[in-house]
């Protein structure tokens, strides 16, 4: 324990409430970053390639796909998991009245 320290913080609860936002933002963060990664390695696709050219195209162009399907990915999985957490806090919670 540090000197001066007079209690332990926890970031377990504040974590466990802020899950479903940051997974969002890392997916919205990963689904952007497919687009720049297309933008910069896939790019506009050439006129008339040559072999080598085309197939080095389509690489780049099917991992920048694979990156924004993952963000995607990421985004739905951050949304259902708040739903799900907002659904069940609020069948927890007795009806007003």
């Amino acid at each position: 324990m540090l000197l001066g320290a007079t209690k332990r913080v926890s970031l377990g609860d504040s974590v466990r409430r802020s899950l479903p936002l940051l997974l969002v933002a890392t997916g919205l963060a990963v689904f952007f970053g497919g687009f720049a990664y297309d933008l910069a390695y896939a790019g506009i696709p050439y006129q008339d390639p040559t072999p080598e050219m085309a197939a080095a195209y389509a690489y780049h162009a099917r991992v920048a796909s694979v990156i924004r399907w993952a963000g995607l990915g990421l985004v739905l999985l951050g949304a259902a998991f708040g739903l799900v957490r907002r659904l069940a806090g609020v069948a927890r919670r007795p009806a007003a009245r």
